[in-house]
């Protein structure tokens, strides 16, 4: 499963991106704790983006592989330079990332002059019924 949202430089963005990944999560039969852990995450990002970008719009693609959502949160603003913003302001805005960093299991950020891109992957746990895994076990053993 892959998806790719171009979401416009605005608060109300955020909880667009929330309900598209929930709602793609949760059908997929991935764990509510897990789910919630995710939504977390990629709030924070999307928020960052929101509120520190000079950019018209952001993109958050997601994928689902080897048993992790993988979502990649990605802006074309001025990128993250600390001569133009003051220390104060960014040891305030850092604490976004140690959220991020707590509900995920890997956590990369890359910034360039042409903009900021947020990496989070999560392993996912499944609730009983789901489809996914169930699936995949399927595809295995045929192909065996």
């Amino acid at each position: 499963m892959k998806f790719s949202l171009a979401l416009p430089c605005e608060e109300l963005s955020v909880p667009v991106i929330r309900r598209v990944l929930g709602d793609a999560l949760r059908g997929l039969g991935v764990s509510g704790d897990c789910v919630h852990d995710i939504l977390v995450a990629a709030s924070e990002a999307c928020t960052n983006v929101v509120r520190h970008s000079a950019t018209l719009e952001y993109e958050v693609t997601g994928r689902i592989e080897e048993g992790a959502c993988v979502l990649s949160v990605t802006d074309h603003g001025k990128g993250l330079d600390p001569a133009v913003r003051p220390v104060e302001e960014l040891a305030e805005s850092g604490r976004g990332l140690d959220i991020m960093s707590s509900l995920v299991d890997d956590l990369a950020l890359t910034a360039t002059p042409d903009g900021v891109r947020v990496v989070l992957r999560k392993r996912l746990t499944w609730n009983e019924e789901a489809p996914l895994p169930r699936l995949e076990s399927e595809l295995v053993r045929s192909a065996g």
